[in-house]
């Protein structure tokens, strides 16, 4: 049975939301808190192949605004960056599970990797 992985806040609603999803279904689950430990790049990279970078950003989210990123053209790299040290600029919670990822507040992707775990 795969591990379920979770990258998010700790105190995030929605990252809460994606814990409680699983282990409401006995699937074991492993929270990486974003504010403790960075996503390493390979692991960023692995979304956005997925979804694009601009997919992943929560460009409506607070962090987002009170960086001025809807006025500021950046490159990736510096998205990258800023990403890095502030997490919550992602569309959080990140899962993954094997080679199937989600975005976001996805009870559907969810089952989905419910279903393959």
């Amino acid at each position: 049975m795969a591990v379920v992985q979770i990258f998010g806040i700790k105190g995030s609603q929605a990252t809460r939301a994606a814990e409680r999803f699983f282990k409401e279904r006995r699937i074991d689950i492993q929270l990486i808190d974003l504010k403790v430990k960075p996503m390493a790049a390979g692991e960023i990279r692995r979304f956005i192949q997925r979804f694009t970078l601009n997919g992943l950003l929560d460009s409506e989210g607070k962090a987002y605004v009170d960086a001025g990123l809807k006025y500021l053209q950046q490159s990736e790299a510096q998205l990258l960056a800023r990403i890095e040290k502030d997490p919550r600029l992602l569309r959080l919670p990140l899962v993954r599970c094997g080679q199937t990822v989600c975005i976001g507040h996805d009870e559907e992707g969810w089952k989905a990797i419910a279903a393959a775990a």
